[in-house]
Formats: C-alpha cells, sequence, structure tokens
C-alpha cells in the first residue's frame, strides 16, 4: 500500500475528543464529513490506540492525580467501540489513520483494518515500537515535534532500508502553538534534507488561526492534520482542537492557498492573454539583406527589432542550435515569418554527440580542462558526423599550439594541408590511421606522426581514438581542403562552452 501525494491529504486528529463516549465520537466524525465533503480534497480520519492495561504500571493506573492517566482512563474506549468509529470513518468516504503508543496497540490496529499507522512525535525514536510498525505493510506518517536532526536521519534511514511509504509531518508541541513558535520554515528545512520523502504539517495552533494553513500549504506541505472536535453544553473543545465551522474556514483557507500557488511538479501553463502580452513585447526577426529561396539564414542575415507581426520569428526563436533555410525570397527589411522558412533543430542532435565524447574520453582517462571549449567539425553536415567529423579542444593556441583530438568509432577527418603550420600527433588512446599523401599508416597508443607544411593528410578510427596535437600556431585561413565542398561550408562546426555540465 502505498500514499498518493496529489491531491493534498487532509487528516482529522480525533484523538481522546470522543470523551470516552461512542455516540459522540460518531457525531464528530459525521459532522466533519459534512464540513469538509465539498472542498477537493482528500480526507483522512485519525484516531488513537492504546493497551492501557500493558501501557501503564500497575502501581500508576488508578493514580487519577496525574494528569494523562486521568485523562486516558476517563476516555477509555472498548475494542467494539473503537471499530465501530473506524467503520463509521469507512463509510463516510475517510481513510483511516492510526496511531499506536505500545505493540499490542500496532495488533488490534491491522485487525481493525486501519490504512495508515501515525507515530507520535513522542515515540519518534521508541525503536521497540518502530520495529513493531516497520513489520506490518501499512504506510507511515510521522510527527517530528521535539526530534533532532541526527534522529530524524536515523528514523528515515531505518524505514527506507525496510522500504516503507513515509511521510514526515513538521509539528510543535505546545498546545496551543503560540504564532511565534509555529516555525514553518521547517517544512523546507525537511524537504531540502528528506527530498524523497513526503513532508506535511501537523498543527496544534489556535483553531481560528487561517494563516499557518496557507503558509504550509505554500511551502509544498503535502499533508496537513487538525485537532477537531463538537462542543455541546457539557463537553468544552480544548485549545487546539477546531469546530466544525472552524474547519470550514480552514480548509476554505488551504483551498485559496492551492489555487494561489498552482502547479508544483511541473511547468504552468500560460494563458493565450498572458502570451500574447509577451509576444507584443518581443523583437522581430527582419532580413538585413534580400534572401534567396534556399539560401540559408545566418545571424549575419536578420537584426531584431520591434514590433513583431503576427507568425514572424522573433528573438526568442534565435537559437545557435536551429538551422534555419528560406523557402521564399525575402526582401531585406522585411519580417522573416515562420511560414517563409524551414527550420531544424540540431539541439538533440548536438547533446547526442557530446554525451558520446564525454563517455570516450571517460574510458581513455584522458582529462580535458574545464574552462576550454568543445569544438564540432561536420564538415558535410551535422547529419554525416558519424562518417565525417571530428571534436576538437583548443587547449592553447600562442606561438605553439596544443589541441586534444576525439575521433567517435568509424569516424574519419577528411583530407586538408597547411601551408604555414606543422603538426605532430600524438595518439594517447585507442586505434588510429593516417593516410599522408596517400600513403597509409597504422598508429597505436604512444606513437607519433608528423605532418610537414603541404602534406596532404586524413585521419580516422575503426573504434575510436583520442589524439593530442601539437603545432605552430593555429591560424583559421591555414586550412585548405582537398574538397572544395567542405570549403564552400560556411557553417561546419559547432562551438559548446558549457560542454561539460
Amino acid at each position: 500500500m502505498t500514499m498518493s501525494d496529489n491531491p493534498l491529504f487532509v487528516l482529522f486528529e480525533l484523538a481522546n475528543n470522543h470523551m470516552g463516549r461512542l455516540d459522540h465520537g460518531l457525531r464528530i466524525v459525521r459532522e466533519i464529513h459534512a464540513a469538509c465533503k465539498d472542498f477537493p480534497f482528500r480526507f483522512g480520519f485519525k484516531f488513537q490506540y492504546r493497551d492501557l492495561d500493558t501501557l501503564l504500571h500497575p502501581q500508576y493506573r488508578h493514580r487519577m492525580d496525574l494528569k494523562y492517566v486521568k485523562r486516558f482512563s476517563e476516555t477509555r474506549l472498548d475494542a467494539d467501540d473503537r471499530r465501530r468509529l473506524k467503520d463509521e470513518a469507512v463509510s463516510l468516504g475517510f481513510t483511516t489513520v492510526c496511531t499506536p503508543f505500545d505493540e499490542a496497540s500496532v495488533d488490534l490496529i491491522l485487525e481493525h483494518g486501519y490504512d495508515i499507522l501515525k507515530i507520535a512525535s513522542c515515540s519518534f525514536t521508541d525503536w521497540p515500537l518502530l520495529e513493531r510498525v516497520a513489520r506490518t505493510d501499512r504506510p507511515v506518517i510521522a510527527s517530528v515535534a521535539g526530534v533532532s536532526l541526527g534522529q530524524i536521519d536515523n528514523v528515515v534511514a531505518f524505514f527506507e532500508h525496510r522500504a516503507k511509504d513515509l511521510t514526515l509531518m513538521h509539528c510543535v508541541a505546545e498546545y496551543p502553538t503560540p504564532n511565534d513558535r509555529l516555525q514553518l520554515n521547517q517544512i523546507d528545512l525537511l524537504k531540502r534534507r528528506y527530498g524523497h520523502v513526503r513532508v506535511g504539517y501537523s498543527t496544534h495552533e489556535a483553531p481560528d488561526n487561517v494563516e499557518s494553513v496557507v503558509a504550509a500549504v505554500a511551502k509544498g506541505a503535502a499533508v496537513l492534520e487538525k485537532h477537531v472536535g463538537v462542543p455541546t453544553e457539557s463537553i468544552k473543545l480544548n485549545a487546539y482542537s477546531a469546530n466544525p465551522d472552524q474547519v470550514r474556514r480552514w480548509l476554505a483557507a488551504a483551498a485559496r492557498a492551492v489555487e494561489l500557488c498552482g502547479v508544483s511538479d511541473a511547468r504552468c501553463p500560460f494563458s493565450q492573454g498572458e502570451l500574447d502580452s509577451l509576444r507584443s513585447l518581443s523583437r522581430g526577426m527582419f532580413a538585413r539583406r534580400d534572401l534567396a529561396a534556399g539560401e540559408r539564414i545566418m545571424p549575419d542575415d536578420y537584426f531584431l527589432a520591434m514590433p513583431a507581426a503576427e507568425g514572424q520569428l522573433t528573438a526568442q526563436d534565435a537559437s545557435k542550435y536551429v538551422e534555419r533555410v528560406a523557402t521564399s525570397a525575402i526582401a531585406a527589411e522585411a519580417p522573416i515569418l515562420a511560414q517563409n522558412v524551414r527550420s531544424v533543430d540540431v539541439r538533440e542532435k548536438v547533446y547526442a554527440i557530446v554525451q558520446r565524447v564525454k563517455k570516450l574520453l571517460h574510458q581513455s582517462g584522458v582529462v580535458i580542462p574545464a574552462q576550454v571549449d568543445l569544438e564540432i567539425s561536420h564538415h558535410y553536415g551535422i547529419d554525416r558526423f558519424n562518417e565525417f567529423g571530428l571534436t576538437m579542444f583548443t587547449v592553447v593556441n600562442r606561438e605553439y599550439c596544443k589541441k586534444i583530438l576525439v575521433l567517435l568509432p568509424g569516424q574519419q577527418h577528411p583530407e586538408q594541408y597547411h601551408k604555414i603550420k606543422e603538426e605532430s600527433f600524438h595518439v594517447l588512446y585507442g586505434d588510429v590511421w593516417i593516410e599522408l599523401d596517400g600513403q597509409r599508416r597504422c598508429c597505436s597508443p604512444g606513437d607519433l606522426a608528423v605532418v610537414e607544411r603541404g602534406v596532404r593528410h586524413r585521419f580516422g578510427s575503426e573504434r575510436g581514438a583520442v589524439l593530442e596535437e601539437v603545432s605552430l600556431t593555429h591560424q583559421v585561413e591555414d586550412s585548405f581542403y582537398t574538397d572544395p565542398a567542405i570549403a564552400a561550408n560556411k557553417h561546419r562546426k559547432s562551438m559548446l562552452t558549457y560542454w561539460l555540465r
């Protein structure tokens, strides 16, 4: 059994407010149901079980001068009455939750068929009780009032190792809790520290206080717990239990908070009005010069200005990962409309290349300085990168130059030559073949190949390789490809700055 995070789960705590009377307990369950039934939350009702015959020391069972002995004794219910209360909550659609204060009570809770077990703050590190609870198949909700982070760490680890569905409840054990002691930022702390655990808020503030539930919802509390009761001529509620009218106001405040906070597990939806308003302030993309049909549109070919026309590309579309080709002629200073452009987003292809390069570098053990840019060469276009291509890191380019070259399996670098620089290739990892003026040789790690000025050279790898290139200063205009199609491709490189991320 698991407990869903969504929608908000609201848990009503009966505690001992039934006053030891079945009829009054049933009335509370029914009136709270009437108060909450119209709200869009999941609801639970929580009870408490104590086996007083074993919980209280024999010499103290009749000590009515002791506050809790008196309270527990005067509100005692037998097992049949407890089951009647639980069954009434089930009949009204409540998820049923129960707090055991001893191991014998866990057995009775299971016998009565409760959905969830609750650990009170006073029992949070009661290890014999936790061991018994952990052997059940029920989800666990645990309050953390007065508990250190180290103790929470231990209990969270304890339940995690037993694969238990766990919820932690921020709670302050002051009854009622004054506003300056509510400490709602603890919800943030619990969520940060135990991000994999559901976090809620167990309230003990004055019942007319609705501000705290708004704050708790805004902080992302997934479960809310509230003590409830019904006053009569002879029964007065304690200072932290809410009557049905107070429950309705409290739930209304929680509902408003949910509405105000909106979506938290995904990006929120945007209204058309919001999008239209933002677009009206966006800069549109205009042709800087006449563009012919079939011509690729580069950043230098357009400028950005307001206002943007309907259907026009805007600054938000000006990604370096999008390749655009005009499908019809576009006059200078005319808007570049989406319908007149063919756009191809290569972001995913570039990302896939980066991941393969990082994997090969990891296998090779070669470490690249983090601040060095990654250069992806796709000589015949990115779609043929796996066949013809190279990734390169320029580590130093001063009076001398050092680069790290990465060849993916099956890749080759097309033939070229240099007029100014001389270079040497040192194989660091993998297998490399290199052709110098048509003469092929195969290289392994540690091998060195010197390429003199004017020598036509191309190289590749069958299984992937990492090479170190050392040369004179690299100059962009000093690379001459023997295939004129490569020289004609002005867009054969993609540069990435934050490639390590």
